[in-house]
C-alpha cells in the first residue's frame, strides 16, 4: 500500500519544483506532474512528487484520519 501525504505550496522553485511543508516538516518536491501549481495550493505527495492538488478540507480531513492512526499505533 502506497501513502500520499498531504501537505501545502509554501514557495514555488526553479524547474517545476516547490517546497512543501506539514507540521514544521518542509520538503522540495517535484511539481511536473500538475498543471497551475501555485502558493498556498495543498498536494498530496508521494515519494517526492506532487501527484494530486486538493482542497484544503480534504487536506484537513486526511491528516486528520492520518494523526488518528499514528495515535492508534501508538502503544
Amino acid at each position: 500500500m502506497c501513502v500520499a501525504i498531504p501537505m501545502r505550496i509554501v514557495e514555488l522553485l526553479p524547474d517545476r519544483h516547490g517546497k512543501v511543508e506539514n507540521d514544521g516538516v518542509e520538503r522540495k518536491v517535484n511539481l511536473r506532474l500538475l498543471e497551475h501549481c501555485s502558493v498556498n495550493d495543498y498536494v498530496l505527495v508521494h515519494a517526492g512528487y506532487a501527484i494530486e492538488k486538493i482542497s484544503p478540507e480534504a487536506a484537513e480531513e486526511n491528516l486528520r484520519i492520518l494523526e488518528e492512526l499514528k495515535r492508534s499505533l501508538k502503544l
